[in-house]
């Protein structure tokens, strides 16, 4: 007997307590069932050997019967499971996903029984060789839709995969849009939720993110706690995050507007301590507002990258830091510090980092448009915005739906969110085939004794 096996890739102590004792027993017989027994894999290929020892595994030769095994005992470097950072809640489940996909792929099923989960397995990166998994409901998702997204990963012929990221911009529809088109999450509960509304998640090894699709605008801007608590203070909670969206959008080119072009808009009362405030600032409100969003943006990214103690003393103190310094060098003007908090605030209020990033780029071409035309050019802007908004699809999807199209029906769960028992059908942009989701789950109230 010969074994061959990459030692930084295998368990030794499940090899010894699992194969060789078993092996060196007096009593073994070494036969292809007892081999079996000790799950064992007969291969003929070289391509499945070194295939097999990359993935964690030991290759058992057998000399005098010309015969190879395959055993697998890969080292287990997983991290513990524990909330996402990126995505914390206040009520609802605290776990997410990890590095490993099979670990991944174990939590959903947890949450899921049912033989109609389907996972289909893919290998990307022509180097790399990462284990892909296209996940769906059967009897639920739409096979036009699975065929698509699986038509669409065949096409990708790379080196490297080495996240869902790479992927996400192989097969989005318009990857030259702002707007992502693709749900990325890091909780197996939200993404146990899309699956069951008839959505595809496509999971890869070595990555905690998921990927959702098809996708709506919309869906960036719910929660999983707006599910997990009553649906009036949801509905407010989602309310707020839409007019955050507008504020972070729209309040510094409207300031700019103000300033530049329409003075007579501001009340009486305002008007003398607004003038007091710009008054003797050598730049122009554009130049201003430029200077303070990127410092913000800075700071931010310093934020980031520092270790994590050292990122939040950064942030906190070189904000009030350089807010009082700039505005006492008559540089900045106080309005525009607090026209730039509001804007950030409102910006981080949206549960979706990928949305975020996008309703901080696009602040910059509206306080263009608004320096040039003022409200004429600020308004072009939105209107552009919006146009772009309605003509994005998401696999087949309008990414401005339900409004454009406008489908009643799916409002239930967009700016409000109804009581569940409202929500007796799944939504249309999901493609499902099977809308019905529950019956009448208050029928106990038609028929409480009296």
């Amino acid at each position: 007997m010969r074994f061959c096996f990459l030692e930084t890739l295998v368990s030794p102590d499940k090899f010894k307590e699992l194969l060789l004792i078993p092996l060196l027993l007096e009593d073994f017989q070494i036969t292809r069932d007892e081999l079996k027994s000790l799950n064992g894999a007969p291969v003929d290929t070289h391509k499945d050997m070194v295939s097999g020892i990359l993935n964690g595994g030991y290759i058992l030769f057998l000399c005098d019967r010309d015969e190879t095994w395959l055993f697998t005992f890969p080292k287990d470097n997983q991290r513990a499971i524990q909330e996402p950072i990126n995505e914390a809640v206040v009520r609802g489940s605290h776990d997410g996903f990890v590095e490993k996909l099979e670990t991944n792929i174990s939590q959903l099923r947890l949450r899921i029984k049912n033989p109609e989960l389907t996972v289909n397995y893919h290998e990307l990166g022509d180097k790399t060789k990462t284990k892909v998994a296209v996940i769906f409901m059967k009897g639920i998702s739409d096979e036009n839709i699975v065929e698509e997204v699986e038509r669409r990963l065949s096409y990708i012929s790379t080196d490297m995969v080495l996240s869902p990221g790479y992927i996400e911009e192989f097969i989005e529809d318009d990857p030259f849009s702002l707007f992502p088109q693709i749900l990325n999450t890091e909780r197996p509960d939200r993404t146990v939720a899309n699956l069951m509304e008839g959505r595809i998640i496509i999971i890869g090894d070595g990555s905690p993110t998921a990927l959702i699709l098809p996708i709506t605008f919309f869906a960036f801007y719910q929660s999983s706690d707006d599910y997990n608590s009553r649906w009036i203070p949801s509905s407010f909670v989602r309310l707020l995050r839409y007019v955050s969206f507008l504020i972070a959008i729209t309040l510094p080119a409207f300031y700019i507007a103000i300033i530049a072009f329409h003075l007579e808009v501001i009340p009486h009362e305002l008007i003398i301590p607004l003038k007091g405030s710009v008054e003797g600032i050598p730049y122009p409100p554009l130049l201003e507002a430029f200077f303070m969003e990127i410092t913000i943006e800075l700071i931010r990214e310093a934020g980031i990258r520092l270790p994590r103690p050292i990122g939040q003393t950064i942030g906190i103190v070189g904000g009030l830091v350089i807010g009082d310094a700039v505005v006492s060098a008559g540089l900045i003007s106080n309005i525009m510090i607090v026209i730039v908090a509001v804007t950030a605030i409102s910006a981080f209020v949206v549960p979706s980092n990928e949305m975020s990033t996008t309703v901080r780029l696009i602040r910059f071409p509206l306080m263009v448009a608004a320096s040039i035309l003022g409200f004429v050019g600020l308004t072009f802007g939105l209107i552009f915005v919006f146009i772009k908004l309605c003509k994005l699809e998401s696999f087949g999807v309008p990414y401005f739906s339900p409004l454009a199209p406008l489908q009643v029906r799916d409002l239930k769960d967009t700016f409000l969110r109804l009581p569940l028992w409202k929500m007796d059908k799944r939504p249309r942009n999901s493609l499902a085939v099977n809308i019905r989701r529950q019956q009448d789950t208050r029928g106990w109230k038609k028929n409480e004794p009296k």
